[in-house]
């Protein structure tokens, strides 16, 4: 989802710079290799984001349609740091129950309704029914989430209310997808809260995106980029603290999605396509469609690189298919 410092609109003026910057460097397209994969998409919402632009499931599915995508990720937004308009789990499952063929739902709560005393009721607890996280995760388990997220909360990355989230997801196996800023998900140049994590739950893959994550692609990521986008063309440093823990925890992956993956790779082309394919296994592709008729300037990127056969294969949907164990779709 986008950050603050960014406005959707803003997002697809900035992009055509980008495209620009894209085309200057794109391979005649008869030497190209075309993309021969459909795609999963592990990056999408339903209901309204933006006052009057409901996102209905037939929306949704009409946009995958037009990009050639087989199956896509709904992703609930509950926290109130994520929109003024929640867009709930039970809704994401209803959706993806309607068309289970092509919608795949994830759940998400907010850690914040959660407390540690046993003495006094809380949202999770007594008053929802369900004795803890654990309980609450295996009965979203039970009705099809394959995942947890967008989680996108206002804490710190490894406040101790986000790290019983983490344990309590490695325990039942589920895969989380962040938000990662300077507010949600809050860490700093250096991804040392992230680390804590990683280090923490070994067992539990993490999908990472946003701008604070993406912004660490580059060595000189600074407190300032973990709040803002960069402009395109900006050199990407070597040794970023992103890739330096992409190498060290074989549970991270990154989610392509929205400006901040977009412009991960497009800010610096000799960089970026080496980097997909050097870590062709840790990356998921995804949109981040949130309304109708969205702009995504992604799918020309990524067309752009001439990507092998076999890294298409991953990063469209293997990857997916085998984090999130779905079942095998001939492509």
């Amino acid at each position: 989802m986008i950050s603050r410092s960014l406005s959707r609109r803003a997002f697809v003026a900035s992009t055509l710079v980008g495209a620009a910057n894209v085309a200057t460097r794109k391979v005649c397209s008869a030497d190209r290799t075309a993309r021969r994969v459909k795609i999963i998409d592990i990056h999408t919402h339903l209901g309204t984001f933006n006052w009057g632009q409901e996102l209905t499931p037939e929306g949704l599915l009409k946009l995958m349609d037009a990009h050639d995508i087989e199956r896509a990720v709904v992703l609930p937004l509950i926290s109130p740091e994520t929109s003024l308009f929640p867009q709930t789990t039970h809704a994401a499952l209803a959706a993806c129950k309607a068309y289970p063929d092509r919608l795949i739902p994830f759940c998400c709560f907010d850690p914040r309704a959660y407390h540690h005393d046993p003495k006094k009721p809380d949202r999770i607890g007594r008053i929802g029914g369900v004795p803890g996280m654990v309980e609450l995760l295996k009965r979203y388990q039970d009705l099809g989430a394959k995942g947890f997220g967008e989680h996108q909360v206002g804490l710190p990355f490894d406040d101790h209310l986000m790290m019983t989230v983490y344990e309590a997801l490695e325990t039942v196996e589920l895969p989380i997808l962040f938000h990662l800023d300077d507010i949600r998900g809050a860490d700093t140049p250096g991804l040392p809260r992230l680390e804590h994590a990683l280090r923490s739950f070994p067992k539990l893959p993490m999908i990472g995106h946003a701008c604070g994550f993406w912004a660490s692609i580059s060595a000189d990521a600074t407190d300032y980029d973990f709040g803002h986008y960069p402009t395109i063309p900006k050199p990407v440093v070597p040794g970023g603290a992103l890739e330096l823990l992409l190498a060290k925890y074989p549970s991270l992956y990154c989610d392509l999605s929205e400006p901040g993956g977009y412009f991960a790779i497009a800010r610096d082309m000799e960089f970026g396509r080496p980097f997909v394919i050097r870590w062709a296994d840790r990356l998921l592709f995804g949109t981040d469609y949130l309304m109708p008729d969205q702009e995504i300037p992604h799918f020309e990127l990524y067309d752009s690189l001439d990507l092998p056969e076999d890294v298409q294969a991953k990063i469209y949907r293997e990857n997916a298919i085998r984090l999130l164990k779905l079942p095998a779709i001939p492509a």
